[in-house]
């Protein structure tokens, strides 16, 4: 077992990864400029989701240090399985979506396979196992390099590279938006909060960790719009506005911003509860994930 506490409360690394980043990468930058132009034309379009499904080749790349923390192989199939559920809205738990909101819950059409070729053509079982001597990573992608303990990517022109390590700082997970760098593009989770056997450790022992990563992966953001205020935005209008996360298993409604009588959205995939109190994306969100695929990710998937 990784020698790390499990973290009580849901904390994520995005955000503070993509602020680095657009400070850092000027190409980084322009590419989500222009991915949330050509996004909010599809929004005020109302164009509809794109026939079909997509279906996206990933690669876990399990970094350990302990024998614990060497995730076994149904661990990694239980995490493809949730991805899989609410990708399509085919979770279980979306019934527990408050009536008002039932009417948002959204299929992404997006759907996750283990890759069954590597990149020289080779089969695979689309996992990767790496012995480390690092006891833990944080945010800084160090996991994502050989070099520094960790693995070098998959070309994440065809995969969605995700590592699996031990992360410090009570870290869940980071994921890099579209258009950064491909030498550090996919997500981090940690090993006591991915997949729903094995190291999986609740409250995060639902996968919604991945869920949520991947989300932002696919473009998606926080639904409080990441300010200390009601000033914030994720860029889409069927989530209300939030005056920050939401921890644990809330009580329905919890008004913020003046959002009454409904209040939060915090049963959305994109906030901070607890594996089992999230269980939807709504329409525009899938909007968003869908224009990420038709824009910086449409080399990903068939």
């Amino acid at each position: 077992m990784s020698r790390q506490k499990t973290p009580v409360r849901r904390q994520c690394g995005t955000m503070g990864a993509h602020f680095r980043l657009l400070e850092t990468d000027e190409t980084f930058r322009r590419k989500q400029y222009d991915l949330e132009r050509t996004t909010m034309q599809r929004l005020v379009m109302r164009k509809a989701l794109r026939p079909g499904l997509t279906t996206i080749p990933v690669v876990v790349h399990v970094v350990y240090n302990t024998a614990a923390e060497k995730i076994p192989t149904s661990q990694i199939t239980s995490q493809i399985a949730v991805l899989n559920r609410d990708y399509r809205a085919a979770n279980p738990d979306r019934t527990n979506v408050p009536p008002v909101w039932k009417g948002l819950v959204t299929d992404a059409r997006i759907e996750f396979v283990l890759a069954s070729k590597d990149p020289k053509g080779k089969k695979t079982s689309g996992i990767t196992r790496t012995k480390t001597t690092r006891t833990s990573f944080g945010t800084g992608d160090t996991v994502k390099f050989t070099a520094s303990g960790g693995i070098d990517a998959w070309p994440s022109k065809k995969y969605l590279n995700i590592w699996v390590c031990t992360l410090a700082g009570g870290l869940l997970g980071y994921a890099q938006f579209p258009g950064g760098p491909a030498a550090t593009d996919g997500v981090v989770i940690r090993n006591t909060a991915f997949g729903t056997k094995g190291t999986a450790k609740a409250p995060f022992n639902l996968g919604r960790t991945a869920t949520h990563e991947v989300g932002h992966w696919l473009n998606l953001r926080h639904i409080w719009g990441d300010t200390e205020d009601c000033s914030g935005t994720d860029f889409v209008s069927d989530t209300p506005n939030a005056a920050g996360p939401n921890y644990g298993n809330p009580g329905f409604p919890h008004v913020s911003c003046s959002n009454g009588p409904n209040g939060d959205m915090f049963m959305n995939y994109m906030d901070y509860v607890d594996d089992a109190a999230m269980f939807m994306f709504t329409s525009q969100q899938a909007v968003r994930m869908q224009a990420a695929l038709d824009g910086p990710r449409k080399s990903l998937g068939t």
